[in-house]
């Protein structure tokens, strides 16, 4: 059950009327990194968890989000306040108002038109927020993983947004909430490692033959080696004959078939095996015409004369 309380997690102060802002602040309110992915993400993860524990978290962390996504909201609806007054009872001329919302830029024009300056569900382009933003697994040591990597790329969005304005009041919110970004980052890495052991994910062991072996698969100029494919744990293999066949195979793709099949395979290539002796005119050669060289000769359609040699093309 949800109850909402009325009063924001975090107070909006919005200095002045920006629409161009309000639409860069959409890609936390309906984008791939914002606040309704989040709050989607961590809600159907806690529904279906086992664990007493993590359960708690991510319906803690969800609900948080939805609050985050109330701060968005509020903030792009904040910034479109003047905009959204001036476009709905057009108070000016049409030349003056359509110079004032492209003015505005970052699309925003778009969002002022098609959603009244409000805070559509989209992201800052105008696409429209998804559920496969949604990743998740259903596998703990996977999907922590995953959310602590979302919450990653929502703090830098933040942090990118926070550099586009100087309005204090907008600064301080988006502050507030980049923040917020690193304290759930801290509660899923320490679910994560509660978790023993949590690596690889999942509950099947790799294959020791090929865990620890890195392929140098990308060779010349710029190689460099560190801690990713170096030390005692690795196995660094460039020769290009030891990375095909791995196995000890032939490397290449087998299928044993039922004799009935594979008879009726053998008929299927006979019927469409190509000659190689063959030189069949096209129809691309047809519609090109013959050709004649300076000297009188007749160049049949798909050869190529010597320039110095053409003259005129008959059709």
């Amino acid at each position: 059950m949800f109850a909402h309380n009325k009063r924001l997690q975090y107070t909006v102060r919005v200095s002045e009327p920006n629409p161009g802002l309000a639409n860069l602040m959409l890609e936390q309110f309906g984008g791939p990194q914002g606040e309704l992915a989040a709050a989607m993400r961590y809600f159907t993860q806690a529904v279906s968890e086992d664990d007493p524990g993590r359960k708690d978290m991510l319906m803690d962390i969800a609900t948080e989000e939805l609050s985050h996504l109330e701060v968005i909201g509020h903030i792009v609806a904040m910034l479109n306040k003047g905009a959204k007054g001036q476009l709905s009872e057009a108070v000016d001329s049409e030349a003056e108002m359509y110079r004032k919302i492209h003015g505005a830029g970052n699309d925003s024009h778009v969002t002022q038109v098609l959603y009244g300056a409000g805070s559509p569900l989209i992201n800052s382009a105008g696409v429209p927020w998804t559920a496969a933003y949604i990743d998740t697994i259903g596998e703990p040591t996977a999907d922590l993983r995953s959310n602590i990597a979302a919450e990653s790329r929502a703090k830098i969005v933040y942090e990118r947004l926070i550099a586009l304005t100087d309005d204090p009041g907008v600064k301080e919110a988006l502050g507030f909430l980049m923040t917020r970004e690193i304290a759930h980052q801290k509660s899923f890495e320490k679910a994560l490692y509660s978790i023993e052991p949590n690596f690889p994910p999942g509950k099947m062991p790799g294959d020791p033959r090929f865990a620890n072996v890195y392929m140098n698969m990308s060779q010349g100029p710029g190689e460099v080696r560190g801690p990713w494919n170096q030390g005692d744990q690795w196995e660094f293999v460039s020769d290009r004959d030891k990375q095909m066949a791995v196995d000890g195979g032939s490397g290449e793709a087998e299928v044993a078939l039922p004799a009935k099949d594979i008879d009726l395979l053998k008929a299927m290539a006979q019927r469409t095996m190509s000659n190689p002796n063959s030189d069949p005119t096209t129809g691309a050669e047809l519609g090109m015409g013959n050709q004649t060289t300076n000297d009188g000769a007749t160049v049949p359609p798909g050869a190529i004369p010597s320039p110095a040699t053409v003259g005129a093309t008959k059709h």
